[in-house]
């Protein structure tokens, strides 16, 4: 059953989090994840104003949550973490 990472963005260093890109993005692929959105145009209907929404399709919750714990996520959350405020789950689809 697939499984999707969510995550509602608020950048407060963009120069320290576009590493954090540029390392997230391999280590998602590697554990068989595929964006099907990340940034781009949005409109909040509801709750806070985070610039940045990331939808990634795992093959199961168990795939993302091994992304998540990853050495190469490891690594690339460093640059996130302190320079952008982050609310991320890992939920379940319906397939």
């Amino acid at each position: 059953m697939s499984a999707y990472w969510v995550s509602r963005v608020h950048v407060t260093n963009p120069e320290v989090y576009a590493k954090y890109a540029a390392l997230a993005g391999p280590a998602i692929e590697k554990h068989g994840g595929v964006f099907l959105a990340r940034g781009g145009k949005q409109v909040i209907l509801e709750g806070g104003e985070f610039e940045r929404t990331v939808v990634a399709r795992f093959p199961s919750l168990d795939a993302a949550v091994t992304c998540y714990n990853s050495s190469e996520y490891t690594e690339a959350r460093a640059y996130a973490t302190g320079n952008a405020v982050r609310h991320m789950v890992a939920v379940e689809g319906l397939d």
